[in-house]
């Protein structure tokens, strides 16, 4: 569903990212991890399509998304670190809209925000201006408009900033459930415990190379958790 081939994003002289190769198929968890500046949001953010990658390729369910960034889209879920909401929206109003863009016939739209908004606990919020929203409901609210299309793939830059432990707990279970459903989800997080209980495969990126990669289960053989295999091979 995922594929990133010898994937790399220069700055001027600087590559905040090189030579990544990652795979991420159906019904994986890909816990993608490193320090501050390692280049995680950069990659996330080539494989979205927001910045364009200076080399290699990323295919997402086979499309290429420079090439072919429409088609790429409209089977990807994109949940970024600070989500962007129309503040002056209310929140039904900015999951239409949102709905209409991904041109979604107006009943469908109507159940799918309906059963996701339910399941997020922001339901009965929808009329309010997003402006008042708490931190915590605007990311349910942005994890609402990412799920409208039933996207194959989900792309998730730090899924837990500004959620309280239940929406913790709901967010887990929510996305263990989209994974067994058959979706590739690609998610970036600094919460190891999270990424530990979650992810199904997970890579290390320290200063814009991987230096780990492959089944949480491998990773994990000689180390005592994820912490501990983080701090051995990020301090070498």
């Amino acid at each position: 569903m995922i594929k990133l081939s010898n994937v790399g994003k220069k700055f001027g002289d600087y590559w905040a990212v090189k030579d990544l190769n990652i795979e991420v198929n159906r019904g994986e968890i890909f816990g993608f991890l490193g320090p501050n500046g390692a280049g995680k949001s950069t990659t996330i953010k080539m494989m979205s399509g927001l910045l364009k990658p200076s080399s290699g390729q990323i295919l997402i369910g086979g499309y290429d998304i420079v090439k072919e960034p429409i088609k790429a889209k409209s089977i990807i879920g994109y949940v970024p670190d600070k989500g962007f909401v129309y503040e002056k929206l209310n929140g039904r109003e900015f999951l239409n809209f949102i709905a209409a863009l991904y041109k979604i016939d107006s009943k469908q739209a109507e159940r799918k925000i309906n059963e996701l908004t339910t399941m997020f606990s922001i339901k009965e919020s929808l009329d309010e201006l997003i402006e008042n929203y708490s931190a915590g409901m605007r990311q349910r609210l942005v994890f609402t408009a990412a799920l409208l299309h039933e996207p194959e793939i989900l792309l998730i830059d730090e899924p837990i900033i500004g959620l309280d432990p239940k929406g913790v707990r709901m967010l887990k279970g929510f996305l263990g459930e989209l994974a067994l459903k058959g979706a590739a989800i690609f998610m970036t997080t600094h919460s190891l415990l999270l990424a530990e209980e979650l992810c199904t495969n997970i890579g290390i990126i320290n200063k814009g190379s991987m230096i780990a990669s492959g089944a949480k289960e491998e990773l994990l053989s000689h180390a005592r958790g994820l912490e501990d295999f983080f701090m051995q091979i990020t301090e070498k």
